[in-house]
């Protein structure tokens, strides 16, 4: 990985590329996978090895992924890996224009579904994980009255506090240590709403 920390994506043509319904499954794949060739990733989205590797290489004209010093001695095997820890995406650079507007509305409407997919599948299986991980997993709605200054402050006390989490989970990996460790995906959304 090239870059550390979230890369920006400001430009409609990454946007598009990232928000293609395959190539976020893939993104995504990546970044749990950290190294991956076409045909890991290909079993894990149950697509064929030829257009899983027509989406990676889109991803990479983009600068979403980068190729991977190979990982076995299979010279054949392209080795993908993300180009940065993950992505952001900012209302505030696509309000400028209608279609840069529609193309972010678009984008966060899949990413949404995707996630919403996720936490559908979590449930279907939920009975397949322990009681121990079933307690720990969040479910919760909480309602308040903020300002947007205050939903700001919010948001960064929360990303603060994943990136603690992240990097205790990626040090605690590193070290060796993996007895119970899952992949674990926390999906927080805060918006206003009237009544």
């Amino acid at each position: 990985m090239t870059a550390k920390g979230s890369r920006p994506i400001t430009d409609v043509g990454t946007l598009k590329a990232l928000a293609h319904p395959l190539r976020m499954k893939l993104y995504r794949a990546l970044c749990v996978a950290d190294k991956a060739t076409a045909s890991h990733l290909a079993d894990q989205v149950d697509e064929a090895v030829s257009l899983v590797s027509y989406h990676l290489r889109k991803l990479a004209e983009h600068g979403l992924i980068e190729e991977a010093e190979p990982q076995s001695a299979d010279g054949r095997e392209r080795w993908w890996q993300p180009s940065s820890e993950g992505v952001s995406i900012r209302d505030k650079d696509f309000r400028d224009a209608p279609e840069k507007a529609a193309a972010h509305l678009a984008a966060t409407r899949l990413f949404h579904d995707q996630r919403a997919e996720m936490y559908r599948r979590y449930l279907d299986e939920r009975s397949t994980w322990s009681a121990e991980w079933n307690a720990a997993a969040p479910d919760s709605e909480s309602l308040f009255r903020l300002t947007a200054g205050e939903l700001n402050e919010l948001r960064e006390e929360l990303l603060a506090l994943v990136r603690k989490y992240d990097e205790k989970g990626r040090s605690a990996e590193a070290a060796g240590e993996t007895e119970g460790r899952e992949h674990v995906a926390l999906h927080v959304y805060g918006f206003p709403f009237r009544v």
